[in-house]
């Protein structure tokens, strides 16, 4: 099943560039998975700019957000896993959305490939 932020953080993009904003992601860049330029990161957290002209080849794919955009006059690809997206906002008017952040040493939220070994089904003869 799609996860719920993956629309809304779609909606939000969406609902800022056709009224002419800036769509911007609050990351936390320590989560796992988060490949963004390190130098730019304060406090364990970077704002990226979203919009169309910015970030080419933009993909709101179900397990992350990826695109590439320029820093410091050098094109890097990013990839933003869903759980390290911290808010989608409006640069112009901070309208948009914010989600909950990640529990403090909780390096990901586990997807259902991460759950631990479990004893699976078992099947016995009864007589």
């Amino acid at each position: 099943m799609t996860q719920i932020k993956l629309y809304l953080m779609r909606a939000v993009h969406d609902w800022a560039v056709d009224n002419q904003f800036t769509p911007q992601v609050l990351v936390d860049a320590t989560a796992y998975g988060v490949k963004v330029p390190m130098n730019y990161v304060q406090d364990g957290r970077i704002v990226l700019n979203i919009h169309p002209s910015a970030a080419k080849q933009l993909e709101f794919s179900e397990d992350a957000l990826r695109f590439s955009a320029r820093f410091g006059a050098q094109s890097q690809r990013v990839e933003i896993p869903h759980a390290a997206v911290l808010a989608i906002y409006a640069r112009e008017n901070s309208q948009g959305i914010t989600f909950p952040e990640l529990p403090a040493g909780d390096p990901q939220t586990p997807g259902p490939e991460d759950k631990p070994p479990g004893k699976g089904p078992s099947l016995r003869v009864v007589k």
